[in-house]
């Protein structure tokens, strides 16, 4: 790739969306004959469901550009109605330059075709002829790692190994615009690390690409912009960061549930109580999610029993991986009743955590009662920085 070529982003226009609508019809009923299908019609058997309203954006020539919402927002709708899929029932489309779909991967696959034999089948359809094709082959075969499989049949790959081949043919494409759906979690993990870097590649060398994701950390790491969309409607549009921080808080709303003034994610289990008692010294008003920094105080309470001395506090992240944990036992903390509070400051990066709580006797191999999931809540990062948590960090020049 030409990474001599201006990676800014410039102030031409190549695609503008204008007060875009659709509508689509549902029916109520399945046709099972045609004569049914007219009795049904008839009946007026449809109801319109409208999936974006008024929809209005632009994205500039070499930028990475997000669309961001939740299944059923209307952003893969806007995907197809970009890529000429959908026609818009209402507004305009204009796109300058040459625009590429990264949509359905491995279209045009045959399975009882050679992996070798997909590669000039897939290829064509791309619109790339033969000599083209043998020219990039070889390139296209080591980047999938499938050197020993191009003979096989595709029906005997797996459905990882087909997406490989798939994406590796469909980056070979050359474009002014290329249109991605979700295509940065393809394959396992040391090829997903690939992908990224072919698109951050991409991104340096001046080609403007479209995102449409649900995976804010992938909208955050590559997009200079973004609009999200929740329910067919736009937004927000601006800063990928931001963008990332609004989804969040549109698609986990979950606040303070009972008149009790308990929160819904409190757990008790074990004889074991743990309660969120307030968000950096303010009353709690919002139960699940959190920004990086913020500091939670919770109570936590458990059934008066004599061996119970100790309390432990571990946070996990969703992958299950131990970040952090305390407990009164190295740090000294003497108990008086059956209840403690507990503070944690929040310098960690995106993601869902839990933690973890074990009421203990005089060591933590004498276990009393213990919670696997005492709290569960989501950390949105407003910052720059990348990563599992935050380390003070300076630059000098």
């Amino acid at each position: 790739m030409d990474s001599s070529s201006d990676t800014a982003p410039t102030d031409e226009t190549v695609i503008k969306v204008s007060d875009i609508s659709k509508t689509f019809r549902l029916p109520h009923e399945r046709s099972a004959s045609v004569k049914s299908a007219l009795i049904n019609f008839r009946r007026r058997g449809f109801e319109r469901q409208k999936t974006l309203t008024d929809i209005s954006f632009e994205v500039k020539k070499g930028e990475f550009f997000g669309i961001v919402g939740r299944n059923g927002s209307g952003k893969s709708t806007m995907l197809k109605l970009l890529a000429g899929i959908y026609t818009p029932d209402k507004g305009t489309i204009d796109i300058r330059g040459k625009l590429t779909p990264f949509i359905e991967l491995g279209v045009g696959f045959n399975p009882e075709l050679t992996g070798r034999e997909n590669v000039f089948l897939n290829g064509a359809l791309l619109g790339f002829n033969r000599r083209e094709m043998e020219a990039m082959y070889g390139d296209i075969v080591e980047f999938a790692e499938l050197e020993r499989f191009m003979d096989q049949k595709l029906k005997n790959y797996s459905s990882g190994m087909q997406v490989r081949l798939a994406f590796s043919i469909a980056i070979r494409v050359q474009s002014d615009i290329l249109l991605i759906d979700e295509v940065l979690a393809v394959g396992d993990e040391r090829f997903q690390n690939k992908c990224l870097k072919v698109f951050q590649e991409l991104k340096e060398s001046g080609t403007t690409i479209i995102l449409v994701s649900h995976d804010m950390a992938s909208v955050k790491r590559f997009c200079d912009r973004a609009v999200v969309i929740h329910d067919g409607h736009l937004v927000y549009e601006g800063d990928a960061n931001k963008a990332a921080s609004e989804y969040v808080k549109l698609n986990f709303p979950e606040t303070v549930a009972a008149s009790s003034g308990r929160n819904k994610f409190d757990k008790q289990q074990d004889k074991i109580t743990v309660r969120l008692k307030n968000v950096n010294g303010k009353p709690k008003s919002n139960g699940v999610v959190f920004s990086h920094g913020d500091k939670l105080t919770f109570d936590i309470s458990w059934q008066s029993k004599a061996a119970a001395r100790n309390v432990g506090i571990a946070l996990y992240n969703e992958a299950g991986q131990y970040v952090f944990g305390a407990n009164t036992i190295l740090e000294k903390q003497e108990i008086k009743g059956n209840s403690i509070e507990y503070s944690l400051t929040l310098n960690v990066g995106d993601g869902d955590y839990y933690i973890q709580v074990g009421v203990f006797g005089k060591t933590d191999a004498e276990k009393v009662y213990f919670l696997e999931k005492g709290y569960e809540f989501k950390v949105i990062n407003d910052e720059a920085w990348q990563g599992m948590t935050h380390l003070p960090h300076e630059w000098r020049t």
